[in-house]
């Protein structure tokens, strides 16, 4: 933009009218451009009459309307037609999000990842508790009345016999009874036996809980003049668990107990189907100490009957294998 109103001098005095008067965009164009490229001194840097004074500029600026095409300017206004740059919106090609969380502040990814991997551990000690120390099963029937109920739980202690341990007279034991006292049964498939032995998968009515009358070596007869159980020719006192009304045995048997076989009798007598009634049967209703799962040693539902299940005293008045009418076997105390 140019003014057609005279320059004034310093003093305020108009210009000479003889001379021509330079536009004020000459005069910013040739006087005032200074040698390190900018604007440098004031109207009155350079003296109008100097003579060694460069020529002054006249006519409109380059790049101005009107300007002779080729001219480029002097000065570089900062800013002055600048092209207006948009920046791209977040997410846009060319934008780098930084991606830095706050600290302290954990994902929704990183707590499902933690919760799943503690899920996951519980349920590996879970399925090796099960299969290696301690599993719970339930009564399906009658035949342990009173000691045990239908649809009781009771805690099964699978290392009770485990590093030489035995099975010992009086133990309410859990057992597979494919083979003994379902004599005609298929083995199960490994698979299934594994599935078993994790909790996933049952025995397809082939488990049973009984208690231990005599072991491998005894000799269990009934009955005597007495009406009792004897084992070794010792009478069994069997008060403190037989169902009430019941009589040890209406059955009468006189058996001898082969080494690493079980004779297996329920507390409730009269409703029990137990080794009596596989006399004569392959296996001779006798159960191989390899099939007990382990021995029951807790009532733990329903909670107002919980309690441990301890070995009757009657059994202790029984001595060693082999010490009365026995044929031998293990031969330390039980």
């Amino acid at each position: 933009m140019s003014t057609h109103e005279p320059l004034a001098d310093r003093d305020g005095s108009p210009a000479p009218s003889g001379a021509d008067s330079p536009s004020r965009s000459a005069f910013v164009s040739g006087a005032l451009v200074g040698p390190s490229g900018g604007l440098s001194g004031g109207p009155s840097a350079v003296p109008s009459g100097d003579p060694t004074a460069a020529p002054a500029r006249s006519g409109p600026l380059p790049g101005a309307p009107g300007a002779p095409a080729g001219d480029s300017p002097d000065v570089e206004v900062p800013g002055a037609d600048a092209p207006e740059v948009e920046e791209p919106a977040a997410g846009q090609p060319g934008v780098e999000e930084s991606g830095v969380e706050e600290p302290g502040v954990e994902g929704p990814s990183r707590f499902s990842r933690d919760l799943l991997l503690l899920l996951g551990i519980c349920l590996l000690v879970l399925l090796l508790v099960n299969a290696f120390v301690a599993r719970p099963f339930a009564v399906p029937s009658g035949s342990m009345e009173n000691t045990l109920r239908p649809g009781d739980r009771v805690l099964v202690n699978q290392l009770a016999y485990d590093f030489g341990g035995h099975v010992r007279r009086g133990d309410v034991v859990v057992f597979d009874g494919t083979g003994s006292f379902l004599p005609y049964a298929a083995e199960p498939s490994a698979p299934k036996r594994l599935l078993s032995a994790l909790g996933l998968a049952w025995g397809d009515n082939s488990v049973y809980v009984k208690r231990v009358i005599g072991i491998g070596g005894d000799r269990v007869t009934c009955c005597g003049t007495d009406g009792r159980i004897r084992v070794n020719g010792v009478p069994l006192d069997e008060s403190a668990y037989l169902f009430p009304g019941d009589v040890p045995s209406q059955v009468p048997f006189d058996i001898v107990v082969p080494a690493g076989k079980l004779w297996m009798m329920g507390d409730h007598r009269s409703n029990s189907r137990d080794s009596r009634d596989h006399l004569g049967e392959p296996g001779g209703g006798f159960v191989p100490e390899g099939k007990v799962i382990g021995r029951a040693d807790w009532l733990v539902f329903p909670f107002g009957r919980w309690r441990g299940l301890d070995r009757p005293a009657g059994f202790a008045a029984v001595g060693p294998v082999g010490a009365a009418e026995g044929t031998g076997g293990h031969g330390e105390p039980r």
